[in-house]
């Protein structure tokens, strides 16, 4: 069932109503496997992420269980929330030091200084996916770790940022496909509970790298009425990390 959830009114006509039935399904025909595009692309456009530009991110994680198995943990997440202050890379508070700009807006004569208008205002969405064997509170148990890996970006959550979270699993396709016998009592497989850590483990990494993603990959962007949300200077944040010794990340 699709689903359109996500959305910014600071840089988007938010009440124009332009995305109409034939762009929703086109984008479903177009849909196809493969590398995902991350930054400022489809529903991201609009999304504004710790008052840098926001937008779609993705991450993954294999997971060697050792006789149980490996699995593969994946997120798709689309990031429009957080504060500039609040921004904290590998445990180093990046925003404080790369407070909003007040320099003029070269972009625009009705808007005289660059600025965002989340204030930490907006909303986060994530998927998870995985082709471990979990059953439906397993799953419900993964989905509830995804705030650890936002929180280690440094927001805390504020009043008017509304999350969905959710998980899904690949496994067991067998057990729902067609032509069974309707008297016929279907196998599922489960991951035991004891093995469930490593896996809470990469949900919380390929959280926080997602978010991340979504902040390198953005471009300042030009809105409706001249509204600008700038690019994260990676090279600054790069040199700054370097001076305190985080530049190297494992």
């Amino acid at each position: 069932m699709p689903v359109a959830g996500e959305w910014d009114g600071w840089l988007n006509d938010l009440n124009g109503f332009h995305v109409k039935e034939e762009h929703v399904f086109s984008a479903i025909d177009a849909a196809a496997s493969g590398p995902v595009q991350e930054g400022s692309v489809g529903g991201g456009s609009g999304m504004i992420n710790y008052e840098f530009k926001g937008g779609s991110g993705t991450s993954s994680r294999v997971v060697d269980l050792g006789a149980a198995g490996t699995y593969t943990v994946g997120v798709f997440l689309q990031a429009n929330f957080g504060r500039r202050e609040q921004l904290v890379i590998a445990g180093v508070p990046v925003g404080r030091k790369f407070p909003l700009t007040t320099d003029a807006n070269p972009y625009s004569a009705s808007t005289s200084k660059v600025e965002v208008g989340s204030q930490g205002n907006g909303s986060l969405i994530a998927i998870l996916g995985t082709d471990a064997p979990l059953v439906p509170h397993q799953l419900k148990r993964l989905a509830r770790r995804i705030p650890i890996g936002v929180a280690r970006t440094g927001t805390s959550g504020d009043n008017g940022s509304g999350d969905v979270f959710l998980a899904f699993t690949t496994a067991n396709a067998e057990s729902l496909a067609p032509g069974k016998d309707a008297a016929e009592l279907a196998t599922v497989k489960m991951l035991p509970d004891k093995f469930m850590d490593p896996l809470f483990e990469a949900v919380a990494e390929v959280v926080e790298e997602a978010i991340l993603n979504v902040l390198c990959a953005g471009e300042t962007t030009i809105g409706r009425d001249g509204h600008v949300v700038p690019e994260m200077p990676i090279d600054a944040v790069l040199d700054y990390m370097k001076a305190l010794g985080r530049d190297k990340w494992n």
